[in-house]
């Protein structure tokens, strides 16, 4: 495939504004063995990457550099000292690469996607998803993932981002650092628990206790694993759909706003 003119200069943008270094730029053009189509460092840094861009598709005619190149850039490992960096650059450079039908994923991989995403269809289906999840009265937490911003990819994305998120308020809670069924079982399950939902006096109350476990732990499964293995437009989600599991989501935060630390045995 070739990306068309225009693409290609709003990649350049997204990769170079508030993105990456004049120096990481000629790293990766090195790496990506377009370093011949550099025009050096005495122009922007967006107008480097765009001339090299241009310059190498037009010599292959075709954009496998141009995908390595984002590949590469968008590597989590090379954003580790600025995770917020690789965010805006990944939400800046999906806005322009759906355009084409790809997507690149928080793990900086490219992957097939249904083409003509922009950003002004993102925000209509943001004010449509919020109403909606206003009029079932959800939690004000799940609300922050109804934004443009994570609508941008798909619905899939915003469940997951809030998802995640509800990890992150365990984490913040435990002060632990894992992730997943290994810090749902520590904080929320066993015997004494580091948070109750409940005050755990009867048979029905432990139930309970375990069974939001075991649904908290299945949520986290289902909507972190799938993309580790699936391209997004093989793991389709419609508003509705999206909208019943932020609502799930929901029942995760308001359970946790009441949660309480029993005490140790």
């Amino acid at each position: 495939m070739l990306f068309e003119q225009a693409h290609l200069d709003a990649i350049a943008h997204a990769l170079a504004d508030e993105g990456l270094t004049g120096s990481e730029i000629g790293h990766l053009l090195r790496v990506c063995r377009m370093e011949v189509h550099d025009p050096g460092s005495g122009i922007t840094k967006w107008k480097r990457l765009q001339n090299a861009f241009v310059n190498k598709q037009n010599s292959a005619q075709n954009s496998r550099a141009i995908q390595q190149f984002i590949r590469q850039a968008m590597n989590p490992a090379n954003h580790l000292s600025a995770p917020d960096r690789h965010e805006t650059m990944r939400f800046n450079l999906n806005q322009v690469l759906l355009l084409a039908g790809i997507i690149c994923t928080e793990e900086g991989k490219l992957e097939r996607a249904e083409a003509a995403t922009t950003l002004t269809q993102a925000e209509r289906r943001a004010r449509s998803m919020r109403i909606g999840l206003e009029n079932r009265n959800v939690h004000p937490e799940v609300l922050r993932f109804c934004s443009a911003e994570w609508l941008a990819d798909d619905y899939f994305h915003a469940v997951q981002e809030a998802v995640k998120s509800v990890m992150d308020r365990l984490r913040k809670n435990s002060g632990l650092s894992t992730d997943g069924g290994d810090l749902v079982s520590y904080v929320l399950g066993g015997d004494t628990p580091m948070l109750a939902i409940n005050p755990r006096q009867t048979k029905s109350e432990k139930d309970e206790q375990k069974g939001f476990v075991n649904l908290l732990i299945g949520a986290y499964g289902m909507f972190r694993n799938p993309t580790s293995h699936e391209a997004r437009i093989n793991w389709p989600m419609t508003q509705q759909d999206a909208e019943d599991f932020m609502s799930m989501v929901s029942l995760f935060h308001r359970r946790l706003d009441g949660a309480t630390m029993p005490p140790m045995a």
